[in-house]
């Protein structure tokens, strides 16, 4: 499948189509598999991304055989991008472009034997894919390949072309091997050819459908193409309706008034199920100023019908106001269990997206009534993408999945954009449609039940809103656009973006100056708050709401001040308060801090991206957390929604994965320590006051990088990451921090400070309720800090209760690298978070001398209760106390070690990795002794000549065995006159000299010590 997208050039017989030229000519005009054929493609027509272009056009094509799944699914296609010369045109000038592709049509596109090729499909690009041209609106371009012999089309018109009284119509008929080429109107012979091409100029005398037939013929064979055209009545003035507004309005079970807003259009028809999909003038809209409008009645309660409009005789377009609409490029991918029963795309009526109405629905009833929303101040916002939350990726299986985020104790769910967007797998920042809920994540009553199942539990919903641009399937869009921008008549569209920054550029660029804009945003969200009961937006890239041109130099972002910007938004968000006086606004607005303080004052939230940051100290690396405190932006109350994480941020645990810092044994990138790490930053960031916000599966350290199959691609879903006890730590840690926040009034406070420009991080915080000290080590080693408790007494530490009693408010506390606490004057509820076992008080005692036996202890302790089990123990043998060259000693997994020759000269140290019984974390983190000092000789050399040297049989008549010898390197046998007999270095501790060969007599053995002494003993040779 290359594109989701279908326009078929053949004329179709039954699907009203648009009058438009001819985007492509094939030569011949029926073209055969086993024959070359020349293409000419007008870039002017269609979608007219290339029009006027003068660089490099390629095609991008491949075939449609009997093996394919639909018109979707090309086959023997290029990669996207390939500019290999066979699929390069040559310009004709005149936005004319042509394709050769020979020898054949088989051969070119390498179709193997006995696969039948029904169509060739198109889309053309530049060279580097930045633009495209393709049929209208937006759809990827087919040619039908003919079996030869006998056949006849219109080459215009177009099938359901409008023209209007007294227009002369062009009849242009090609056939192929005919003797004879008649045209016939209305049943009636016009004029015949001996020709293969027939051209005739039709002047209509009567309004209506006049059907044109054109018949080829040749040895009793007969061919015929039939297309249809209107003649449109003069547009029928009349005022709409009171009370009628944009899009469908319901009158009774059986009547529905239409009203679609559209200056400077001439005339609209309706087509649908409720006309067979004519063009019928009894079906042309009512035209009232700038409003078309028209009732429809005699409908029959609760069917489901489907209809567009046909603006112009050129635009056809679904309701932009509709609830529901069909796409015919992907609604076949959405699977019955999302969206039972979904009313099939009327494929063999017509094409493009087609909107819905039905009379004598079921209205949904609400439950919700007594639902109170979360104070502002309390917020935790937990942002969820559906697609990539549950395998399913449908709200019916959010909605499953509420007892885990209610046990997390979020009080609101921040839905990534799920009004219809383009395709079915997106992050949805491509809107299309802003009245209907995606169909690929379920059903009108899906989203209305989940959002009542969470008022239920006390969770608010917010919307995540695009108002900044669409890209081109919007109907708003394509009412007024040429093809590759909107016209300048567009009553919601710029032209042409303010930002010259192309990175600040995402699709077309709506108009928030413009008076329709403003009553259009004003209807959406009013919209989503009434009929979904919505409880607030997140509004996408706010700094767009301007028409302030923003330099590429000077402020590509736009975060410069715009006053314009400004009043744009205070508007919006108090219109939106006039509908729900406690919606909550929050903006992505990530501008200057005047223009953000402004906001803020006026009501409006806004997100703090804290990413950086709090990943930074994560890793091991400097940072400051101090501008995610209002109080430090200077403005009016707590408004700035700090996150670690969003849609848009690198995961935390992956950055601390791949790029964690380390120092000696302490490594950032072991996952447990990674963990343990995101939890110390969780403590500084939930503990800071103000709304939070947290980015789905956060609390389980997702370590997914952002950019695994494509920044916006599908990302693997880690569920099972529960059953990891460490994973499940964090998330208990997350929800006891949330609990804090939530429930303690102490963390609404405006008398806190940050003092976190540094590894060693405090936040105080002073209430009349309780006084709360937050300290904490980013370092990678122990480190201690003042806690500058604020008054003498008992302290509690939150997460173990232990009371502490401060006399010296500024003592100083150890911390180990990643160590945290949160320290309250008043005691809190002890969270139920597991915790692994810790060992602590580690000494190694004995004489650190070889043959000496070293003995380990160690305190261990475990919050749960939990009794020790077989903890694991090392020794480890090193250079230096620094640790150089360390390496385990093999063998030695005891709590006592005897010292051997091998360590004279080293550093030894022990560790200890506690492991309890019982419980879900069974396992702590290894914990070190220091380094001993450096390991000497057992004993002194006089000790060894005299205690532990053993030298037999002396007397010795053969062989001479000598051991224990520690401490020798080297050793000579010299006979009374000094002469050296032999020579021995030593490899190991014990020696047998030979000696049978010498003389009876007496004999001296020297001792080369390692110090560099020398020893004597005599030896006597019998």
């Amino acid at each position: 499948m290359k594109k989701l997208y279908t326009y078929l050039l053949s004329f179709l017989l039954l699907i009203p189509s648009i009058g438009i030229g001819q985007i492509i000519i094939s030569d011949p005009t029926f073209p055969t598999e086993d024959k070359p054929v020349t293409i000419t493609f007008d870039a002017s027509l269609g979608t007219a991304g290339l029009k006027d272009y003068t660089g490099d056009v390629y095609a991008h094509t491949g075939v449609i055989t009997d093996k394919s799944t639909s018109t979707s699914d090309w086959k023997y296609a290029p990669t996207w991008g390939d500019n290999s010369e066979k699929y390069k045109l040559t310009s004709l000038g005149n936005n004319k472009w042509q394709l050769s592709i020979t020898p054949s049509i088989r051969e070119y596109y390498g179709v193997t034997s006995g696969e039948k090729i029904l169509k060739m499909a198109f889309v053309f690009r530049s060279a580097d894919n930045s633009k495209e041209g393709k049929g209208d609106g937006g759809t990827d371009i087919f040619v039908d390949i003919s079996e030869g012999g006998l056949n006849v089309e219109f080459a215009k018109p177009v099938d359901n072309t409008i023209f209007g009284k007294n227009e002369s119509v062009l009849i242009t008929a090609n056939s192929e091997a005919s003797d004879n080429l008649e045209l016939l109107i209305d049943g009636v012979s016009m004029t015949s050819t001996s020709s293969t091409q027939l051209n005739y100029s039709y002047t209509p005398n009567a309004a209506g459908n006049h059907q044109l037939i054109a018949v080829a013929t040749a040895s009793g064979e007969e061919a015929r193409d039939t297309v249809n055209i209107v003649l449109r009545e003069d547009t029928p003035a009349a005022t709409k309706p009171a009370g009628i507004k944009d899009g469908i309005n319901y009158i009774d079970d059986n009547t529905v008034t239409l009203s679609l807003y559209a200056p400077n259009k001439e005339y609209v028809f309706v087509i649908g199920d409720f006309n067979g999909w004519n063009y019928d003038n009894n079906y042309q809209m009512n035209k009232d100023g700038d409003y078309f409008w028209i009732t429809l009645d005699n409908l029959t309660a609760g069917k489901e019908y489907i209809f567009q409009y046909v603006i112009d005789g050129d635009i056809k377009i679904a309701d932009p106001y509709a609830d529901k609409l069909l796409d015919p490029w992907n609604d076949q991918y959405i699977s019955s269990t999302t969206y039972p029963n979904l009313i099939p795309y009327p494929a063999d009526k017509t094409s493009e997206i087609a909107s819905v109405f039905q009379t004598a629905q079921t209205t949904y009833t609400w439950s919700d009534a007594q639902f109170t929303p979360p104070s502002k101040e309390d917020l935790v916002v937990y942002e969820l993408h559906v697609r990539d939350f549950t395998s399913a990726g449908d709200i019916k299986t959010v909605k499953d999945t509420l007892d885990y985020l209610e046990r997390l104790g979020v009080n609101a769910i921040e839905l990534m954009p799920f009004n219809e967007f383009e395709g079915n797998d997106s992050w949805g920042y491509n809107p299309s449609f802003y009245f209907a809920p995606d169909k690929a994540y379920g059903t009108k009553n899906d989203y209305k039940a989940f959002i009542d199942e969470c008022h239920s539990r006390g969770i608010a919903v917010y919307m995540d809103m695009v108002l900044n641009h669409t890209y081109g399937q919007s109907p708003f869009l394509r009412m007024y656009f040429d093809g590759s921008k909107p016209t300048a008549d567009n009553p919601w569209y710029n032209v042409t973006s303010n930002f010259e920054n192309p990175d600040a550029q995402w699709g077309y660029d709506i108009n928030h100056t413009s008076t329709a804009t403003q009553k259009l945003v004003d209807r959406i969200n009013t919209y989503w708050m009434n009929e979904y009961h919505i409880d607030g937006f997140r509004f996408d890239f706010t700094k767009g709401f301007s028409n302030t041109p923003h330099s590429n130099t000077t402020d590509p972002w736009g975060g410069q001040y715009d006053p314009q910007r400004i009043e744009i938004l205070k508007r919006m968000s108090t219109a939106i308060w006039n509908v729900k006086s406690n919606a909550v606004v929050i903006f992505e607005h990530l501008s200057d801090n005047d223009e953000e303080k402004e906001l803020a004052a006026h009501g409006i939230m806004l997100w703090g991206n804290a990413n950086h940051e709090y990943s930074e100290a994560s890793m091991g690396y400097s940072s400051d957390f101090s501008w995610y405190s209002w109080k430090e932006r200077q403005w009016v109350g707590p408004k700035l929604v700090n996150y670690m994480e969003s849609h848009d941020e690198e995961r935390m645990m992956y950055r601390n994965l791949t790029y964690g810092a380390s120092l000696g044994n302490y490594n950032v990138t072991n996952l447990n320590t990674a963990l343990s790490r995101v939890e110390t930053a969780a403590a500084f960031f939930f503990t800071v006051p103000g709304p939070k916000m947290v980015w789905q599966f956060e609390e389980l350290g997702y370590d997914v990088s952002i950019d695994e199959n494509g920044r916006v691609g599908k990302k693997p879903i880690h569920w099972e990451y529960q059953d990891d006890p460490n994973r499940k730590r964090l998330y208990e840690v997350f929800s006891a921090l949330i609990k804090l926040k939530k429930e303690e009034v102490a963390f609404e406070s405006e008398d806190f400070t940050l003092n976190t420009n540094n590894v060693l991080k405090r936040i105080e915080i002073n209430h009349s309720d309780m006084d709360v000290r937050v300290i904490g080590n980013f370092d990678l080693k122990l480190r201690s800090i003042d806690p500058n408790f604020s008054k003498t007494g008992t302290w509690y530490d939150y997460f173990t209760g232990q009371a502490i009693a401060v006399t010296d408010v500024n003592a100083f506390i150890d911390l180990k690298a990643g160590e945290y606490h949160i320290y309250t004057t008043k005691q809190l509820s002890i969270p139920d978070v597991k915790s692994a076992p810790v060992a602590s008080n580690i000494t190694v005692s004995g004489t650190f001398r070889e043959d000496e036996t070293l003995t380990a202890s160690y305190t261990f302790t475990d919050l749960n209760n939990d009794p020790e089990g077989s903890s694991i123990y090392k020794w480890y043998r090193a250079d230096d106390a620094n640790g150089t060259n360390e390496t385990v000693i093999s063998g030695a997994d005891q709590l006592s070690y005897t010292l051997v020759r091998a360590d004279r000269g080293n550093f030894i140290r022990f560790s200890v990795t506690p492991v309890a019984q019982a419980g879900e974390l069974l396992q702590g983190d290894i914990v070190y002794s220091t380094y001993s000092e450096e390991i000497t000789y057992s004993t002194g050399i006089n000790d060894i000549l005299n205690k532990e040297l053993r030298l037999y049989p002396n007397p010795v008549r053969d062989i001479l065995h000598l051991e224990n010898l520690k401490q020798v390197n080297k050793l000579q046998l010299f006979d009374l006159s000094g002469k050296a007999i032999i020579a021995v270095t030593m490899p190991n501790e014990s020696a047998d000299l030979n000696i049978n060969h010498l003389t009876t007599g007496t004999y001296i053995l020297i001792f080369e010590m390692e110090d560099g002494s020398k020893l004597s003993k005599k030896i006597v040779k019998q």
